[in-house]
């Protein structure tokens, strides 16, 4: 039997982003990173969880994001230009290059104010055999999250863009309550990604 290697990040930066006009538009936006370093949202996003654990970046096709993030250090994989642009098929696509890690933290793209130490917590949970891991803040939870090699035959099957909403909901999970507001903070809007680069300053 194979030895799994620790666990990485997935960073989903794939996906339609309708809300805000275009997703690679969302993305490639300007935006400073936690340690003053200028950016865009989606290296914004990778730059922290790079500080903690090798990043596997999901996008859809070449071209300006894509460079980015592989500039950054990301190792990048691309969904099929045919294909359907749902979370589900996203998370397919980067699993099916990370099969043998230990565990994988399902980060979003347009999240880059999650706090690199909120990332450390949650990579040692994985590391210390938490089956799912997720950051929570008063009784809510958040994102990144976290799953184990034990749920790959689940995550695989999943479908649509509802994420792996219906594992957490069907399985026990550990959850580590944090200070950091960042795990609620999407780009989901031009004025979404104003009050966030207030917030990151």
């Amino acid at each position: 039997m194979s030895t799994l290697s620790p666990p990485i990040a997935l960073l989903l930066a794939a996906g339609r982003g309708s809300r805000f006009g275009a997703h690679e538009e969302k993305l490639l936006q300007p935006f400073v990173h936690h340690d003053g370093r200028p950016g865009i949202v989606a290296t914004a996003t990778a730059a922290a969880l790079l500080e903690v654990m090798p990043v596997l970046a999901v996008v859809h096709g070449e071209g300006p994001l894509a460079d980015a993030l592989r500039a950054l250090g990301c190792t990048v994989c691309m969904t099929d230009n045919n294909g359907p642009r749902e979370m589900s098929a996203s998370l397919r696509c980067g699993l099916q290059h990370a099969t043998q890690a230990a565990g994988w933290l399902v980060a979003l793209a347009d999240m880059p104010c999650v706090h690199p130490s909120t990332l450390v917590r949650l990579r040692d949970a994985l590391a210390g055999g938490a089956s799912i891991v997720a950051p929570m803040r008063r009784g809510r939870r958040g994102h990144p999250v976290g799953f184990a090699q034990a749920h790959l035959p689940a995550l695989m099957a999943l479908q649509g863009d509802q994420g792996a909403r219906a594992l957490l909901a069907a399985h026990p999970v550990t959850e580590l309550e944090v200070m950091d507001e960042g795990i609620f903070a999407d780009v989901d809007t031009r004025e979404d990604l104003r009050r966030m680069r207030a917030l990151a300053q």
